[in-house]
This record gives C-alpha cells, structure tokens and sequence, in this order.
C-alpha cells in the first residue's frame, strides 16, 4: 500500500493543479542528459515518456525524430502544442503510462526524464516501457539523483516508491547491454535545487 501522499496522488488531477499553477513550469529547453546521449543517435521512432511542456520533445523532432510524447496532464499537453505551433509534428498523447502500456517494439528511443514509475509486483509498468524498445534500439532513464535531492523536492511523495535507474539496470537480462549507469552534475542546475542526475542508457540487443 501506498504511503500518504504516494503514489496516488501522482496523477492527472495532481499534475493538471501543478502545471496550471505557474503559466510555464519548465524552461522549454531539452534536458541535458537527453542532448548529451541522444546526439549521436541515428534518428527514428522516439517516446517521450512524461513529456510535460514538450522541451524534449520538440528537441528530438527538430533532429529528425518521429516523435510520440506522452503525459498524464491535459494542461502540459496543451501548453506543449501551443508551443509547438508551425514546428516539426508531434503526436501529443494523453495516458499515463503507470498503467498503459506504449505498444511493444515500436520505438528506437524511449526517453523517460524524472518520470515518477510506480514500483509495482512484478515489475508490469516497467516491463512495459522496456518492452517497447525496439531490437537494437536505446532506453535513457533519468531520475534526480536522491543524494542531493532537498526534502520539498519532493512534493509530498516518497521517492523510494518509485524506480531509480540503477534499479532498472539490476533487472535488466541478456537482452539489453548498459551503456551508461551513473550519477552525473546537472546541466544546467534545476531551480529546484537537484544539481546531480542519475542516468541509465541501455540498447536493446534483440
């Protein structure tokens, strides 16, 4: 059972609320983890898990991604096609992939930044996201490193209710191969206060 203030309360009421409170909760610039291990990706299918405003997004379909990005909040969908008005498409979704599971093998990229992924029994939503990676295709997982993370961060959740990347890397198998798995300074520093991330950047073999 989840503890008060857990993980169901991260849903689209408590992120519409969130988004609508501010006109714009995020600088619309791509994350840095995304620019540093997806440039020297040959362009394809991407999923943008958690997409928010659409910084991310909007980064990889102006490199030539064909781009799914996917949030729980109707407000940060909105907002992220207004801001992509007469740019490169992108198809905006609402789900929340908690519970959803994206279709399998139908992505070169899955891109999931400081996405809250419930843990769960058997690892469901998880082993949905992984397998949605296409044979030969990359899974980034970034996450706040927890280490450096201030306590009202955290917005009334527990972090520990939700999987960190090295986490991810410990279940993956034979499949998939770790490229990456390591906490790294921030670029640039949040306003928040995180100034380190954690990043997981794994292939898919087959």
């Amino acid at each position: 059972m989840a503890s008060e203030g857990g993980p169901e309360v991260i849903g689209q009421e408590f992120w519409d609320e969130r988004y609508s409170s501010q006109d714009q909760l995020f600088s619309g610039e791509p994350n840095g983890a995304l620019v540093a291990e997806a440039a020297d990706l040959p362009p394809g299918q991407a999923l943008d898990v958690g997409c928010g405003e659409g910084g991310d997004a909007l980064w990889l379909a102006r490199h030539g991604w064909q781009v799914t990005a996917v949030d729980v909040s109707q407000v940060a969908l909105e907002r992220a096609a207004r801001a992509a008005a007469g740019g490169p498409e992108v198809a905006w979704t609402r789900a929340d992939l908690n519970t959803v599971a994206p279709p399998a093998g139908a992505f070169d990229l899955v891109s999931v930044h400081y996405f809250p992924l419930v843990q769960q029994p058997g690892h469901t939503a998880l082993r949905g996201l992984l397998a949605s990676v296409a044979p030969g295709g990359t899974l980034l997982f970034v996450s706040h490193d927890m280490t450096d993370m201030p306590p009202e961060a955290a917005h009334g959740y527990e972090p520990s209710e939700f999987y960190q990347p090295h986490e991810i890397a410990e279940l993956l198998d034979d499949d998939w191969t770790v490229l990456v798995d390591e906490s790294r300074p921030r670029n640039p520093p949040s306003p928040g206060g995180h100034t380190h991330d954690t990043v997981l950047r794994a292939k898919r073999l087959r």
